[in-house]
């Protein structure tokens, strides 16, 4: 017995990884995920690797589990694959306080993001 397979959500050409609650803010992440979107799976890599942002790193790994995940998941071809969307949106924020002259606080807000990365792959050309 048991439930029906749900629906594909996403075309048979397309592959997706995300992850949630990643510790950096938004604004700061939207920033590195616009630099790789559209580009080629193989040279989105090689940005982030050489990118200076911290964030960098954590989008380098989501990147190469959507890779993978199109590869041994849906059967598509690695060497066609390129960003067709890098989603990012604000998840919680954890709020903190720093004690301030004359007994007043200051906020610390510590903010956390999600991020979709959906890798399609490219037409063939004749």
């Amino acid at each position: 017995m048991g439930k029906k397979a749900a629906p594909r959500r996403l075309a048979d050409n397309e592959a997706k990884s995300s992850i949630k609650m990643l510790r950096t803010s938004p604004q700061k992440l939207n920033l590195v995920a616009q630099s790789i979107r559209g580009l080629d799976c193989d040279k989105a890599l090689a940005a982030l690797t050489f990118s200076r942002r911290r964030i960098a790193g954590d989008l380098k790994k989501i990147l190469q589990t959507a890779i993978a995940n199109a590869e041994n998941n849906h059967q598509l071809d690695v060497d066609r694959l390129y960003i067709a969307e890098a989603t990012v949106g604000k998840a919680m924020v954890m709020k903190r306080w720093r004690a301030r002259a004359r007994g007043r606080t200051g906020k610390i807000m510590k903010p956390f993001s999600n991020v979709t990365v959906i890798l399609r792959e490219r037409e063939e050309t004749a």
